[in-house]
């Protein structure tokens, strides 16, 4: 067995380069429009193949219990479905934030479903993976699919969509948001008209969790302050915390981070309509 085959697996971050809440659905979900685009950045995942039944974290997540781990669930997702009998010891390399609307949490599920279907011989297709995510969260199936993409519904229904892939410098602004306690205020825009591909293209389209984040968490207000002072359009990412904004250059960005307040943490990254995890699959 190569157990260097099993090292290494990337869960690269995401963008919401817009978000729309266009109603609610029967079964209190809401209905959304958004585009995703990757970036270079992300976690990396290493499994280690267990004897028995055994599914396990290395590492703890920090208040989160082993059986609530996205990738154990992922991993044992997978058991049941195929029957697979063995086990695996899962490492996640974190450095994406919790909370902070990069999808982290979805990411590193989606890897652990690509990975470990190839890695046991699993066999099942993209589209049975993403089926699988889908009961794990809304945003897994898109990092199954690796694909940069218009989405729909809760996320769930998409079509590829290429996009510049510019650098961004993304802040965290040091506070962690929750998407249920976003999605349950009040104030929150909930009747959005549909948009099309080309309003998005064409700029007309936003974040509505923006204004409700910025309420609830003044450092968010701040960091999408102190981006628009560096003479960019500072855009909210999912349901926060985190901030972003593109520059004109991977040297631009980077000199703007060298400027970030030192309270708060930031990266530069590139968008990438492929996701990283896809070339890993090219190379498996």
């Amino acid at each position: 067995m190569n157990l260097d085959a099993w090292k290494g697996w990337p869960a690269p971050a995401k963008l919401n380069l817009f978000l729309h809440i266009t109603g609610r659905r029967p079964d209190g979900y809401h209905a959304l429009q958004t585009v995703f685009q990757f970036l270079s950045h992300g976690d990396v995942l290493d499994f280690e193949p267990l004897p028995g039944n055994e599914v396990r974290p290395a590492h703890a997540l920090e208040d989160v219990a082993p059986e609530d781990d996205l990738t154990v669930r992922a991993a044992r997702r997978l058991k049941q479905a195929t029957g697979y009998g063995d086990g695996a010891l899962i490492r996640v390399r974190k450095v994406l934030p919790m909370g902070g609307g990069l999808g982290g949490g979805s990411s590193d599920a989606a890897t652990t479903l690509v990975a470990l279907n190839h890695l046991w011989g699993t066999g099942l297709s993209l589209e049975d993976l993403a089926e699988l995510g889908l009961t794990l969260g809304a945003d897994v199936p898109i990092f199954v699919h690796g694909r940069a993409a218009w989405a729909e519904g809760v996320g769930e229904c998409f079509e590829p969509i290429d996009l510049p892939e510019s650098w961004y410098l993304v802040i965290h602004p040091g506070v962690h948001v929750s998407t249920g306690a976003v999605f349950g205020d009040p104030g929150l825009t909930r009747n959005c008209e549909p948009i099309t591909i080309a309003d998005f293209t064409a700029g007309r389209a936003g974040n509505v969790c923006e204004p409700i984040v910025c309420k609830h968490y003044p450092a968010v207000a701040e960091a999408l302050v102190w981006l628009e002072r560096q003479g960019v359009q500072p855009r909210m990412t999912g349901t926060g915390s985190c901030v972003f904004a593109a520059f004109a250059g991977e040297d631009a960005a980077r000199d703007a981070l060298v400027r970030l307040p030192a309270a708060w943490q930031g990266f530069v990254a590139q968008g990438q309509n492929r996701s990283a995890l896809q070339d890993r699959m090219d190379r498996a």
